[in-house]
C-alpha cells in the first residue's frame, strides 16, 4: 500500500497562511481597542468570519463607565434593527414552505391593515414591507412617545398621510417589520418571538439570544451611554419589544458570530439550511435603490457607484466588490453587521455608546485587513467626518436660537396654556404650571419642561436629556383662547 504525503510546498503554504493570519488579527485586535478609545466608547464586542470559521472574537472595555464588569464575548447589547434581517429570513422560511409569497398583498393575511390611501393598501405587498419603499415617512413616534400595543400601533398608521407616493422613493420605516411580524403569526400560527426562537435561534444554537428585552434577566449585558452635556454618561435603555421585528433582538457577539456564517454561508448551519438557495438570493438581491439622502454620511468617504437595500440589508460597493450590511440603533447602543460576500467575510460589532460610528470604521477596516488590503485608517477618517457633521448640526441649532425674538411676551397668562391637549394619531398631551415654567407630559412617556421662548413658544430640554430640547408652539383661536400645540411636527388640540 502506498503511503500519501501532503505535499512539501502545500505545508509551507498553510503554514505561511497561518502565520499572515495571525498578524492580522494581532494588529486588527491593536487596531479595534485605540478605536474604541478614539471614540471613548465604554465598551465594544467584535467578531469576524470568515471562510467558514470564527477568526475573531473578543470584547473591550466595560459594560458601564466607571464600573469594573468587563465586556466579553458573552456580554449581551440590543442588536437593534439588525433584527430586521432576522424577520426577512423568517419571512423567507415560510416562503419556502409554500405559505406565503413575497409578492403576496398584506391584506391577504392582515385585512385590518389599513393605510391613509386606499390604493397603497391595495397594493402593498409583503416585499413592500422589508423594502422601506411604502410611500409613508418615518412614523417612530407610534412607539417611542407612546405605550400602546402593537395592533394599536398598526391601526394609526390609517391616519399618516404618506410622504410620496407608493415605490417612488425611500424613508426608513420601522412599522412595515412590525406589520411583517403580524404576517409571520398569521400564517405560521405563532407568535413572531416564538417562530424566530425555534427557527432560527434554536437551530443555530444561540443560547444567548433573545427575541425581546423583556425575558432578557442576566447580569452579563451591557448598559447604554450617551454624551450628556459633554460627559459619557450612562442612561436608561429603550425598550423596542413594541417593535419588535424591527428591532428587539438581545445577543452577544459569540452567538452573533453563529448568525454571521448562517448568514454568509447561504443559510447553512451545523445540520441544515434555514433557506432554499432562491430564497436566500432574494434576500440579498437589490429591490430598491437608496437615495443618497437616505443613506450613510460614510458614503462621502467610501464613495459607493450604488447604494440600494435587500430584503433587511443595505448595500452599496466598495472596492468593486459588494457589501451588505445594517446597523442597529437605539439610543445609547449600536450595533453594525457586515458582509463582504466575494471574499467569505463578516463582522458583527456591537457598542454602548450612543452612535459611536467606530462600528463603520471597524467594518470597513476588516475588510481591508482580511481581504481587500489597504492601509487607511478608518477609524481617523470617520471620526474627523462626523466630527465635521455634528459641528454643522450645532451651528444650525445656534442659529436657529439666534433667530429667537427678544423682549417678547406670552398673549395670555402663562396659566391658559395648561390643560389637557389630544390628537387621534399621537395621543394624549398634558400640559401643567410649575412656577414659571410649563411641564408638558406626552402620553405619560415623552416629558419636559419649558420656559418662555419667544411668543406663544415655551423650549426646554426633555426629562431625558439625551433626548435634547423640544419646542412648543402654541396657536390661538379667532377669539384668543388657547385652541391647539405643536411639538416635534405633532399637534395636539386643546
Amino acid at each position: 500500500m502506498k503511503k500519501r504525503f501532503i505535499p512539501f510546498l502545500l505545508l509551507i503554504s498553510i503554514s505561511v497562511h497561518a502565520q499572515n493570519l495571525a498578524q492580522q488579527v494581532k494588529e486588527f485586535d491593536t487596531y479595534v481597542e485605540s478605536s474604541r478609545k478614539l471614540y471613548q466608547v465604554p465598551g465594544l464586542a467584535v467578531t469576524v468570519v470568515k471562510d467558514g470559521k470564527v477568526i475573531f472574537k473578543k470584547g473591550y472595555g466595560v459594560q458601564q463607565l466607571g464600573m469594573p464588569n468587563q465586556v466579553n464575548a458573552q456580554t449581551l447589547y440590543a442588536c437593534a434593527s439588525t433584527t430586521k434581517a432576522m424577520t426577512a429570513t423568517c419571512m423567507g422560511i415560510l416562503v419556502d414552505e409554500g405559505k406565503v409569497k413575497w409578492d403576496d398583498s398584506v391584506i391577504k393575511y392582515l385585512p385590518e391593515f389599513q393605510l391613509y390611501d386606499p390604493y397603497v393598501t391595495r397594493e402593498l405587498k409583503i416585499r413592500d414591507l422589508f423594502t422601506h419603499n411604502s410611500g409613508v415617512g418615518n412614523t417612530d413616534f407610534l412607539w417611542s412617545i407612546m405605550k400602546i400595543p402593537s395592533d394599536e400601533v398598526l391601526a394609526k398608521m390609517k391616519m399618516v398621510e404618506p410622504s410620496y407616493s407608493l415605490r417612488s422613493s425611500f424613508i426608513y420605516q420601522n412599522i412595515f417589520y412590525l406589520a411583517a411580524g403580524k404576517v409571520i403569526e398569521k400564517v405560521s400560527g405563532t407568535p413572531w418571538e416564538v417562530f424566530i426562537q425555534k427557527r432560527i435561534f434554536e437551530p443555530l444554537a444561540m443560547t444567548r439570544t433573545f427575541p425581546i428585552l423583556s425575558q432578557v434577566n442576566d447580569a452579563n449585558q451591557s448598559k447604554p451611554h450617551h454624551l450628556i452635556d459633554g460627559k459619557i454618561t450612562a442612561i436608561d435603555r429603550t425598550n423596542a419589544d413594541a417593535i419588535g421585528p424591527a428591532g428587539s433582538v438581545w445577543s452577544c457577539v459569540d452567538d452573533m458570530s453563529k448568525w454571521a456564517l448562517c448568514m454568509l454561508d447561504s443559510s447553512k448551519y451545523n445540520g441544515g439550511k434555514l433557506l432554499k438557495p432562491a430564497t436566500w438570493n432574494e434576500i440579498f438581491k437589490p429591490q430598491v435603490m437608496v437615495t443618497a439622502s437616505q443613506f450613510y454620511p460614510t458614503a462621502q468617504l467610501t464613495k459607493p457607484n450604488w447604494t440600494t437595500y435587500g430584503l433587511g440589508w443595505f448595500q452599496q460597493d466598495y472596492k468593486g466588490r459588494k457589501v451588505n450590511f445594517h446597523t442597529g440603533s437605539l439610543a445609547g447602543e449600536t450595533a453594525i453587521h457586515g458582509q463582504l460576500p466575494s471574499e467569505k467575510l463578516a463582522i458583527y460589532i456591537f457598542g454602548n455608546l450612543d452612535h459611536a460610528e467606530v462600528r463603520h470604521a471597524l467594518m470597513f477596516k476588516a475588510f481591508d485587513q482580511f481581504a481587500l488590503g489597504g492601509t487607511r485608517d478608518w477609524s481617523a477618517d470617520f471620526y474627523n467626518l462626523y466630527k465635521k457633521l455634528n459641528e454643522a448640526d450645532e451651528l444650525e441649532v445656534k442659529k436657529q436660537e439666534s433667530a429667537r425674538v427678544m423682549g417678547t411676551n406670552p398673549s395670555q397668562p402663562i396659566a391658559n396654556y395648561a390643560g389637557r391637549y389630544t390628537s387621534p394619531l399621537y395621543g394624549e398631551l398634558v400640559v401643567t404650571l410649575s412656577d414659571n415654567s410649563l411641564l408638558i407630559n406626552m402620553n405619560n412617556t415623552a416629558k419636559a419642561t419649558l420656559t418662555h421662548w419667544n411668543y406663544d413658544s415655551f423650549r426646554g430640554f426633555y426629562d431625558k436629556r439625551w433626548w435634547g430640547q423640544t419646542t412648543a408652539n402654541f396657536s390661538l383661536d379667532s377669539k384668543g383662547k388657547i385652541n391647539s400645540v405643536v411639538i416635534e411636527g405633532m399637534e395636539f388640540t386643546k
